[in-house]
């Protein structure tokens, strides 16, 4: 294993400590417990936004704390979900006295975790509601959840979400919108490559150099099926074809998202793109809006993931809304 890390054990707060130097006009970091608020957070009478789950996949979701998006974000150590201790002081740290929305990645730690957090803290008087993504069509089940994965669809809920609440919209409204989103989002990854995690000192699988890893989730869980590399072209064509089987687009247009699990050049990640858009011409759906980037990752995978949304005018409208966070940002 090559990493450019000290001791095993000090990863994660090591991390944390350099995220904090690097954007301390953003955030403020909280190392015991660990977590990550908005620098001038609380922000009184706005409905507070929070997330969290195990490291390893950054820039989510520490990274998406800021100005329309995060209050506050609560990272575990690497692919482990974070406990409800610094998820409840995280909750308390973005409570501006409208109430706090969690915004959770369907797997079974985090939700257990987050709805033990928000027990806690709706028994001081904060009132918490939950969203669970679950936009991964790769696979109904796997050994992590109970359901649908969640996985690069949730940086478009807490991007769109987060707009809503800054808008000064009421804790039902914004947990409505976050409901509409995750409704809306459809992806699928696959992997040349898996991540090492720290602590394993080895990659979770190893491919043979002609195989891929197909719908392969966000730690490194299987997925559909192992293929044989195919040029890049055809490997979109089966991701758009699952991702577009699965949900109905009735004249809407979409936001094209083509997410980099960590090790792939960006130059890979347009080509990918490329086809993406293509397929969504011939289809006559028309592309509004778009990302590309590594912004969910799994360490350093070589792979890479699509994910489309259905817009409606109020989507887009808080799409482009300003944000300003570490890894996110414009029109401020």
């Amino acid at each position: 294993m090559k990493k450019l890390i000290n001791d095993v054990p000090d990863v994660v707060t090591e991390s944390l400590a350099g995220f904090g130097r690097a954007h301390a006009d953003i955030v403020r970091v909280s190392q015991d417990p660990k977590f990550v608020a908005r620098a001038d957070g609380p922000v009184r009478g706005k409905v507070g936004l929070v997330s969290g789950g195990g490291s390893g996949h950054e820039p989510l979701h520490a990274g998406f704390v800021g100005k329309g998006m995060l209050d506050a974000a609560v990272p575990g150590e690497v692919f482990t979900s974070p406990t409800p201790i610094p998820i409840v002081e995280a909750t308390k740290a973005a409570d501006g006295g409208a109430g706090v929305l969690h915004i959770v990645k369907n797997y079974t730690g985090d939700v257990l975790n987050f709805e033990t957090a928000a027990d806690l803290v709706g028994a001081e008087g904060i009132t918490v509601r939950s969203v669970v993504t679950n936009d991964d069509v790769a696979v109904q089940d796997s050994l992590y959840t109970a359901g649908r994965r969640g996985v690069a669809g949730t940086v478009l809920v807490e991007k769109i979400a987060g707009a809503s609440a800054d808008r000064g919209d009421d804790l039902d409204t914004v947990t409505a919108i976050a409901e509409r989103v995750n409704a809306n989002v459809r992806s699928i990854g696959l992997a040349l490559t898996d991540g090492t995690v720290p602590h394993a000192g080895q990659p979770g699988f190893v491919l043979p150099e002609d195989e891929i890893e197909f719908g392969v989730g966000i730690h490194g869980e299987p997925g559909r099926e192992r293929i044989k590399l195919e040029p890049a072209d055809r490997l979109v064509d089966r991701m758009m074809d699952a991702i577009l089987g699965d949900l109905s687009f009735d004249g809407s247009p979409v936001l094209l998202f083509v997410n980099g699990m960590g090790g792939t050049p960006l130059s890979e990640l347009y080509i990918l793109f490329r086809r993406a858009a293509e397929i969504l011409d011939e289809r006559g759906i028309t592309l509004s809006r778009s990302l590309v980037g590594s912004y969910v990752t799994s360490l350093e995978m070589q792979g890479a993931s699509i994910s489309v949304l259905k817009l409606d005018d109020e989507f887009t409208a808080l799409w482009d809304a300003p944000v300003h966070t570490a890894a996110l940002r414009w029109g401020v």
